[in-house]
């Protein structure tokens, strides 16, 4: 019914041109129309234009055949029309599922006027818009005009899309690249500094530790200082000595304080409740004992003792006074006995008691003192000469003041140790008895040498808990178990020279020890295995006559690096033969010392960090947290003209930056590993404490 509704209605017509709508009783007058304006209005409705697909020549075809044209086109549009209406009468009543017929009808009807309306619409736009038969005013091209507006704002949005985020990434790269410099010139500008403090006293070691007292997060430098005066050098009595605090970033002296008699030990960290800010120093001679302010150098206390052996040790509180109290190791004023130990106190330096005296049996090298803690949380002081000793910390003091300890902590003793005295009425727990003499005993801890002589608790809780490392008849290498004083194992090589380092070859979390022995002119370096005393690691070397203790450094990898001073490597040939340089020869040319790095992901090559011919006497490393580096701190003698003695030069070196100038040493022949995969592995290294 709709479609011949449809039929019924579709006669030629006008559209107001006001209302814009088709008037169907209009159709009455337009009978009379020209044929003409029928085929304008039918022709776009077939896609036409006024000249369409007719050309110029067809101008009889359209005048003559109009009728027909029309005709047929009507006919056309009339099937076209019954298609497009049964699809749209299928889409409606998909869209209206819920309306009745009658309804679905209704709204058909009115979807096909308005489809034919906008037919017409477009018709006059193809007419060019203007004024016409359908009396429409410029409809299409106001139309035309929205849509190009909207693609332009379309297109400007997408364009704006596309090039927001490429010039904000392009504005970051630029950003990093001028606010952060470029990594290796960051390592170039990183502090290096070399300064010469007084005169060097032969290749005695002078006093030397670490600790920040400037609050830039840098440990700096404390050392001891022998100068001679400007009006002779005669005679001992013209000497000054002091003691020095140097900047470790700028190596500018901090603070100069001058003593009366040289300084053999500095140790740093001890620090009280009442100032946290000013960690106080020891200064430590013959008979002095000093203690002054790290920032300012003021002296604080000063004690008196005769003939110092030792270090101080830091000892829990015995008074009550929250200020960690001193051990110190003297000799007694009976030449009879052996050893004395003498306790402090560690706020005012005020003697606690009297010094204890013990007769010691063996002979040979001072051994400790040390502090230990049982795992029963009994405190022992380890010593002795030649031999190794324990005794309870209780008994010291009250041998030294006639009276307990004031905390329960420190009453204290260990079944376990206790049992190990040869009777129950001896004092003595013997950790080492032997006929080889103890060369060194010093606590399995990673970074325990290197000057770190500290005394703040921190640093001493690990060192206070852990086994031993024992070294014993110049050659016997042992780790002692600090649970049952038994040797887990015993390596032996040739004459142990320097004290061996800990330190992670391995990634079996176990603490390995590098060794060096010197025997023919020849320096050997040896990594043993902490778990069972197998050798992990070897070379050789010209013997660079120098001793001088191992640093070990902890690296982002979680194996340690190990620097080491050395000559030329003696690399091994594939015919088994070794070459080098004859000792003759290396003894007449001046004598080159070489700092080199290990580490064990590239056991077969070294990376040669610098060269001197100064004769290093001490060294010590300095980290920096922030920056994931640290810096290596030696003190060295440097020959001078004629016969004025030798100066000490005090110099500072960033190792990542020594390490982008390093030098690859390969101890076998071969390509392998590549120098680019070296490269990257050891400057991508960081380090840390």
């Amino acid at each position: 019914m709709a479609a011949a509704l449809s039929r019924a209605l579709k006669l030629p017509g006008k559209k107001g041109s006001e209302l814009g709508e088709y008037d169907p009783l209009t159709q009455a007058d337009s009978e009379d129309e020209s044929e003409e304006d029928d085929l304008v209005l039918n022709y776009p409705r077939n896609g036409l234009g006024r000249d369409g697909c007719l050309g110029a020549g067809s101008s009889k075809l359209r005048g003559g055949r109009s009728g027909r044209l029309v005709g047929a086109d009507d006919e056309a549009r009339e099937d076209d029309d019954e298609e497009e209406e049964e699809e749209e009468e299928n889409e409606w009543r998909e869209r209206l599922p819920s309306k009745s017929r009658q309804d679905r009808d209704d709204a058909k009807g009115t979807q096909y006027w308005s489809h034919r309306d906008s037919a017409r619409d477009r018709g006059g736009e193809d007419r060019g818009g203007g004024p016409g038969p359908l009396g429409g005013s410029g409809l299409g091209v106001h139309g035309a005009d929205a849509e190009e507006k909207r693609l332009r704002v379309k297109n400007t949005v997408r364009s704006a899309f596309f090039l927001v985020p490429l010039v904000s990434a392009a504005s970051l790269v630029l950003l990093c690249a001028f606010l952060i410099p470029c990594q290796k010139g960051e390592l170039e500008k990183r502090p290096q500094w070399e300064r010469a403090l007084g005169n060097a006293g032969g290749v005695t070691p002078p006093a030397l530790a670490l600790w920040d007292v400037d609050g830039d997060s840098v440990e700096d430098v404390f050392l001891g200082v022998t100068e001679w005066t400007n009006d002779t050098r005669s005679t001992q009595g013209n000497k000054v000595y002091s003691a020095v605090a140097l900047s470790a970033v700028s190596g500018l002296v901090l603070w100069k304080k001058v003593v009366r008699e040289s300084v053999m030990y500095i140790q740093c960290g001890l620090q009280y409740s009442t100032q946290p800010q000013s960690p106080v120093v020891l200064l430590i001679g013959k008979s002095v004992l000093m203690a002054v302010n790290g920032t300012t150098g003021k002296t604080l206390w000063s004690c008196l003792l005769k003939n110092i052996e030792s270090q101080a040790v830091l000892l829990p509180d015995l008074q009550g006074d929250s200020v960690p109290d001193l051990l110190i190791a003297t000799l007694p004023a009976d030449e009879k006995l052996a050893l004395s130990l003498t306790l402090l106190s560690g706020r005012t330096g005020a003697k606690l008691g009297h010094p204890v005296p013990f007769n010691l049996t063996g002979q040979g090298k001072l051994i400790g003192p040390l502090l230990h803690e049982t795992q029963q949380g009994a405190y022992y002081i380890l010593f002795g000469l030649g031999n190794v000793e324990a005794i309870s910390l209780r008994d010291i003091y009250f041998r030294a003041t006639g009276k307990p300890p004031i905390t329960q902590a420190l009453r204290r003793k260990d079944a376990g140790w206790e049992g190990l005295k040869e009777t129950n009425s001896s004092s003595f727990i013997h950790i080492y008895r032997g006929s080889d003499r103890v060369q060194f005993l010093l606590p399995l801890v990673v970074g325990l040498g290197n000057n770190h002589n500290s005394l703040d608790t921190a640093s001493n809780l690990n060192s206070s808990k852990s086994d031993w490392v024992l070294v014993y008849g110049s050659s016997k290498l042992s780790v002692l178990r600090q649970k049952d004083i038994r040797k887990e194992w015993t390596f032996t090589s040739a004459r142990i020279r320097s004290q061996p380092a800990p330190g992670h070859f391995n990634d079996d979390g176990i603490l390995d020890l590098f060794i060096q022995h010197f025997a023919n002119g020849i320096m050997k370096a040896l990594v043993v295995d902490g778990a069972n005393g197998n050798l992990l690691w070897s070379a050789e070397f010209v013997c660079p006559h120098l001793v001088l203790e191992t640093t070990v450094i902890a690296t982002s990898t979680g194996r340690s690096a190990f620097l080491f001073w050395a000559s030329d490597p003696i690399t091994a040939q594939k015919n088994g033969t070794k070459t080098t340089v004859s000792p003759g020869v290396a003894a007449a040319e001046p004598l080159i010392r070489k700092l080199f790095l290990l580490h064990p992901a590239h056991s077969t090559i070294l990376l040669e960090l610098t060269s001197t011919t100064d004769t290093t006497v001490t060294s010590a490393v300095s980290y920096q947290e922030r920056q994931k580096d640290a810096s290596y701190i030696t003190v060295s003698s440097r020959p001078t003209p004629g016969s004025e003695p030798g100066a000490r030069i005090v110099k500072s070196m960033s190792l990542r930056a020594a390490i982008t100038k390093g030098q690859i040493v390969r101890l076998e022949e071969g390509n392998k590993p590549g120098v680019f995969e070296v490269n990257k592995f050891f400057r991508g290294l960081s380090f840390k404490q």
